[in-house]
């Protein structure tokens, strides 16, 4: 199983609307860095997990936890060209970009923030992408460890779902 970080502005799409989807389900489309691609493309893998980052807002940070649904498949807003996402030289023969399909497993509350994250960054998340200056792909791979130190700053998630339950999300990640 790989991890990741997935990030969205939430005023685009948020956590709140991946919640309101069918099934809690969407398409992590929009895509238009060819290495982010290369990752969506080549790496990423039926029941991966990732975090769902807020970025580009009031309070950025891990929002929720997804997981991968569906494997990479040709992006559907490249041929559209009422799409913002359009791209004219992109063909359905020959696609140049790529979704996946992500889940909602659980939101994050309250949101992990960038400033949390950073009181990690001369420990285990010393070399976590989103803490470099500079970057700002939408897609970045995280290692194990970085995915459970994130883990440990909320042991206890609330339940995305209408029960408002709480799941332990070490123990669930540890039995996925």
């Amino acid at each position: 199983m790989h991890y990741w970080l997935l990030k969205s502005e939430p005023d685009v799409f948020g956590i709140d609307a991946l919640a309101a989807a069918p099934r809690r389900t969407t398409g992590w489309e929009g895509v238009r860095n060819y290495q982010a691609r290369n990752m969506l493309r080549d790496d990423f893998r039926k029941g991966d997990r990732a975090f769902f980052y807020h970025s580009s807002c009031e309070v950025p940070g891990v929002a929720g936890v997804v997981k991968v649904v569906r494997e990479a498949y040709p992006d559907p807003t490249q041929f559209d060209a009422k799409s913002e996402y359009y791209d004219a030289g992109s063909t359905r023969e020959a696609p140049r970009w790529f979704s996946v399909d992500v889940q909602l497993e659980k939101r994050i509350e309250p949101v992990i923030t960038l400033p949390e994250l950073r009181e990690h960054a001369d420990g285990t998340l010393r070399e976590m992408l989103i803490l470099k200056r500079g970057n700002r792909l939408s897609v970045t791979p995280l290692t194990a460890a970085e995915w459970h130190c994130i883990v440990a700053l909320r042991p206890v998630v609330a339940s995305s779902r209408a029960t408002k339950s709480t799941v332990d999300l070490r123990t669930r990640s540890k039995k996925s």
